[in-house]
């Protein structure tokens, strides 16, 4: 794996990592941190994602949401084809620094998911089963209702 980038401190103490005031991200045995977005105005859940150093760091110095994607083994510019990009307003990390919320505008036609849906998180579990007991899915209401 690749050194983290300068903008990336080592790891410290819990109290460093916890309370203090320098970015001290913890990446997993892959490499990667999960990161969570979400629509600035509206604080509705967009999408979950993964980044590695890179991505992160790419993230930070651009202001434009990138990501590695895990099925195409590289790093992700948010809307490179679809023009749907993650304009990033903030970026807040958890308290041991091992997840990342990425507070965002969605440029282009306002779509986060790769299938045209404002948000990934598009269907709801249903108290409904299939003949063989699997759950269904449905429509999820606007979280704006």
């Amino acid at each position: 794996m690749p050194a983290p980038p300068a903008l990336f401190a080592p790891r410290g103490t819990t109290e460093d990592i916890e309370r203090g005031d320098v970015f001290q991200p913890k990446f997993g045995s892959d490499g990667l941190l999960p990161a969570v977005v979400t629509d600035a105005a509206t604080a509705e859940v967009l999408m979950l994602a993964w980044m590695n150093a890179e991505a992160l760091a790419l993230t930070i110095e651009t202001g434009l949401a990138h990501f590695w994607t895990r099925s195409r083994g590289r790093i992700w510019k948010k809307g490179e084809e679809s023009g749907n990009v993650l304009r990033v307003r903030e970026i807040r990390t958890d308290c041991d620094q091992d997840a990342i919320w990425v507070r965002a505008d969605v440029e282009g036609a306002g779509a986060a998911c790769h299938t045209g849906e404002r948000s990934c998180f598009y269907r709801t579990m249903s108290p409904q089963r299939t003949a063989a007991g699997a759950a269904r899915l449905a429509p999820a209401a606007s979280p704006r209702t």
